[in-house]
């Protein structure tokens, strides 16, 4: 019998049992839509991060710092711990951060402090994420603005009650995001805003030293350092080193992490969070490959007799195990392209509806359909096989 006979008599067999058919595909459905929205979802996720990071520059560098107590005539206390004689901690002062930009390598700086203050506009009220900046701040991230204008020097010098604000946090408080020139109260204070963000968040930011002030924060713990271009990164973050170990002696004290580090990690946290995902949606399409194994023994048993008469008009072995064979891969490979396409919808509409970043790139597509397939040759084989070693007497003597 030649390849193609036996591929129409597969399709038959299947065809006339429509509804045992679908079922038995139903958990090659689940387990390859499962697949393909999860690492959809994972592989949106690690773009979207990515390019999030990613246009914020590659010459960013992050400094974060513990803040420590230091006992007297210690050898990390600055000048001012050992004038006062007792313990005491060392303090990273705005002057001391600025300093960094005569270095050569450095071309911006900016501390951040940041929290959370209640802010009203006459009738609306709400609780706003603050962050005190430096002008320079704007360079480091990329910060663009819909309207006004930035932090300024002079707001950093004279402690200006000036903010800008997020577009989201606008629209809560004056019912739309034209709202330069207005004012509002934060904490208390009267404000006026002088511009607001191109982004959707209910952030607030304001000039550094007010930001101090309001949130009692007296030391910097947080900072931010641009290098000159993407070449001068490493001697930036040697500068920043330097300067930071003189400053505490110990350095365990501080971490630096620049944009490629950060961007690195990142991946390989939503990489692996991915793949365990994947792996668990995967479990799903075995457990599908157990129902094509068991409807599959189950048509061998039904088809004993026609097995028999196949063997005893010339059938050879071989035919046997072809058919049932390409009908376990077909159950599965067809289960395998309608979870497919089902996982495309779903990914379409968490997309649109709930506005989560989905990317499901080919090799998703032909990993899950590839897996598929495989799912079905290894748990069609062991019905084919047994089909296939049926003896001709003893099929026909079958009731």
């Amino acid at each position: 019998m030649n390849p193609v006979e036996t591929i129409r008599m597969a399709f038959k067999a299947i065809w006339a049992n429509k509804v045992r058919s679908f079922l038995t595909m139903l958990g090659v459905i689940i387990g390859v839509m499962s697949v393909t929205v999860l690492m959809g979802i994972g592989q949106g996720t690690t773009s979207s991060v990515t390019d999030s990071i990613a246009s914020m520059g590659t010459n960013m560098l992050t400094v974060n710092i513990q803040t420590r107590r230091v006992g007297f005539g210690g050898p990390s206390m600055n000048r001012n711990s050992r004038s006062s004689g007792a313990k005491g901690t060392v303090i990273l002062k705005l002057s001391d951060v600025l300093s960094l930009k005569d270095n050569e390598y450095i071309q911006y700086v900016s501390p951040t402090v940041s929290g959370s203050l209640t802010v009203k506009a006459g009738n609306m009220n709400t609780t706003a994420s603050v962050t005190g900046v430096l002008p320079d701040y704007a360079s480091i991230v990329n910060t663009e603005l819909s309207a006004g204008r930035y932090i300024m020097d002079a707001d950093v010098t004279n402690r200006s009650a000036v903010c800008i604000v997020g577009q989201e946090l606008a629209t809560d408080l004056f019912g739309n995001t034209n709202v330069v020139g207005n004012t509002m109260h934060v904490d208390g204070r009267k404000f006026r805003i002088v511009g607001v963000l191109d982004e959707e968040n209910s952030s607030l930011i304001m000039p550094f030293t007010l930001a101090q002030r309001m949130l009692e924060s007296t030391s910097i713990t947080t900072f931010y350092v641009s290098a000159t271009d993407s070449t001068t990164v490493g001697r930036a973050e040697a500068a920043v080193s330097s300067f930071l170990y003189k400053k505490y002696q110990n350095d365990s004290t501080y971490t630096i992490m620049n944009q490629e580090a950060i961007l690195e990690t990142m991946e390989e946290m939503i990489g692996t969070l991915t793949l365990m995902l994947g792996g668990i949606a995967g479990i799903s399409l075995l457990v599908g490959g157990i129902g094509i194994m068991n409807i599959m023994l189950v048509s061998v048993t039904e088809r004993t007799r026609e097995i028999g008469i196949r063997k005893a008009i010339g059938a050879k072995r071989r035919n046997i195990l072809l058919q049932f064979l390409i009908e376990s891969v077909v159950l599965s490979g067809m289960g395998g392209v309608m979870g497919l396409i089902l996982g495309y919808v779903v990914m379409a509409a968490f997309e649109k509806y709930l506005g989560m970043p989905v990317s499901a790139s080919v090799g998703v597509a032909q990993l899950a359909l590839g897996f598929s397939m495989f799912v079905g040759v290894v748990f069609g084989l062991y019905p084919a096989n047994k089909a296939s070693k049926l003896k001709p007497i003893d099929a026909l003597h079958y009731s």
